[in-house]
C-alpha cells in the first residue's frame, strides 16, 4: 500500500534526501585511482553521523556497510572493503540516510580518472533518462509513464533496462510502495496524487 506523505513528512525527507545527496557527492569526489571503496564508505559513514542522522544501509538486512558501492560489472549492492579504485573504474555510489525516522536515498555513477567515449556515453544516457522519468513523476500520471519514458529513452539511444531491480518509494521505511520499474506500458499501474 502507498503511504500518503503530509507537509512535515515531505520536510524531513527532503532533509534526509539532502545529508544524502552530500553525503554522495563527498564519495564522488573520493572516487579517484588508489582509494579503496572502504574508505570512502567510512568518510560517508562519519559524514552522515556528523549531519545527526544515521546510514540507512548500515545493517539493513545484514547489510555490512553505510554505502554501497558498485564497481565496473557490479550491477548495484557492493559491499566496500578493500579494493583499491584504478583508472578507468566505472563505480557507482548508493546511499542513504535516515533523519529524524525519514530516509533519504540516491545514487550516482562516477569514473576514476580517464574513460572511453563509449563509458561516457552510457553514464550519460543513464542520467538523462533519469530525469526523462522525473518528467511524468507527478499528479494524474501513472507509474508505468515514468517506467516507460525510462525504457523509450534507453533503448532509443541503443541500450537496454535492468529488469531485476526497481526504484521504490522512499518514507519512514527505505523501500516503500510503490516499486518503479525502468520498463512498461504507459498509462499503467498506480495513479500519482499529490503526497
Amino acid at each position: 500500500m502507498i503511504t500518503l506523505k503530509t507537509a512535515h513528512d515531505i520536510e524531513l525527507m527532503r532533509k534526509a534526501g539532502k545529508i544524502a545527496a552530500a553525503a554522495r557527492a563527498l564519495a564522488g569526489e573520493m572516487v579517484k585511482p588508489g582509494v579503496s571503496t572502504k574508505a570512502i564508505d567510512r568518510a560517508v559513514h562519519d559524514f552522515i553521523l556528523g549531519q545527526d542522522a544515521v546510514p540507512s544501509f548500515l545493517n539493513y538486512n545484514g547489510y555490512p556497510a553505510s554505502v554501497c558501492i558498485s564497481v565496473n560489472e557490479q550491477v548495484i549492492h557492493g559491499i566496500p572493503g578493500t579494493y583499491r579504485i584504478k583508472e578507468g573504474d566505472i563505480v557507482s555510489i548508493d546511499v542513504g540516510a535516515v533523519y529524524k525516522g525519514y530516509h533519504g536515498d540516491c545514487a550516482a555513477t562516477y569514473t576514476a580518472g580517464e574513460c572511453s567515449e563509449e563509458v561516457k556515453n552510457l553514464i550519460k544516457v543513464t542520467r538523462e533518462s533519469f530525469f526523462e522519468g522525473i518528467n511524468f513523476a507527478r499528479a494524474g500520471c501513472r507509474i508505468a509513464d515514468i517506467s516507460h519514458a525510462i525504457q523509450s529513452y534507453v533503448e532509443k539511444n541503443g541500450y537496454s533496462v535492468v529488469r531485476e531491480y526497481v526504484g521504490h518509494g522512499i518514507g519512514t521505511r527505505m523501500h516503500e510502495e510503490p516499486e518503479v520499474p525502468n520498463f512498461g506500458t504507459p498509462g499503467h499501474g498506480p495513479r500519482l496524487i499529490p503526497g
